[in-house]
């Protein structure tokens, strides 16, 4: 059976992020990508100018048109836009694996979330979820706490845990050092840490990773095994990137 990934995110067309990134990203690991669309975005690496909002009831049909037809083995979600938008996902995702990458400012700084999606997205979607993968701005604005070392690291995503997710990802990227993320559960703490590249172009870099997650799930890999392979290659895909835009440009998706 060929392994089918579903992504329920933005647009972006620079190709960059969002679902572009996402479907690149399933291809990349021989995964069949579906793609819902929430919002469309008028961006490139510069900068974010327009976000415009779909129409809930059309994001569920969406949803429900592949679901009925080719069901996903693992899906993710990201940029959702609205807490209407988060209830109709919510309403039809059933018992497939879920990544919930809580997308919530672009990379130039551009909110793509409601600031009260952000309650909906705690209490509607991280219940459901296997797997949370915030960064550190976003694990602290979802907690409230201080996210700036490894030890509140672990505490924040804890602190997720309580949400109802099985698992929470703290991407370290934005600290100093070495790249280290840590996985979180009830019962374990793994850190996969990997060099850093001193480079501007990483537009896209939490789409491919937690897209990369989520097509080696659909592959049947075990979280830690699909964390630990998706890092290796958004390390490699950072490190080679191709260098475009006069912005922050993109990954590598050929890595």
């Amino acid at each position: 059976m060929t392994p089918v990934a579903l992504t329920v995110a933005g647009s972006d067309p620079s190709g960059g992020a969002g679902i572009q990134a996402d479907l690149k990203t399933f291809h990349h690991f021989r995964v069949y990508g579906e793609a819902a669309i929430t919002l469309i975005t008028v961006q490139n690496t510069q900068n974010v100018s327009k976000v415009e909002l779909l129409d809930a009831v059309l994001v569920r049909e969406q949803i429900e048109a592949v679901m009925a037809d080719i069901p996903p083995a693992a899906m993710k979600t990201g940029a959702l836009g609205s807490a209407q938008i988060i209830e109709s996902v919510a309403g039809c995702i059933g018992s497939t694996p879920l990544v919930v990458d809580p997308v919530m400012i672009s990379k130039h700084g551009a909110p793509l979330i409601a600031a009260e999606a952000a309650v909906a997205l705690r209490k509607l979607l991280f219940p459901k979820a296997l797997l949370v993968t915030p960064n550190l701005h976003e694990a602290a604005a979802l907690t409230g706490l201080p996210v700036t070392t490894e030890e509140e690291m672990i505490a924040a995503a804890r602190k997720l845990l309580e949400e109802g997710p099985l698992a929470v990802l703290v991407k370290g990227g934005h600290l100093s050092g070495k790249a280290s993320d840590v996985l979180v559960t009830k019962d374990f703490v793994q850190w996969f840490t990997a060099e850093r590249t001193d480079t501007p172009h990483t537009h896209g870099t939490g789409c491919t990773y937690s897209a990369a997650i989520t097509a080696l799930l659909a592959k049947g890999l075990s979280l830690p095994q699909a964390v630990e392979k998706a890092k290796l290659f958004i390390t490699k895909a950072i490190a080679t990137n191709p260098g475009l835009g006069a912005g922050h440009g993109p990954v590598n998706h050929f890595a």
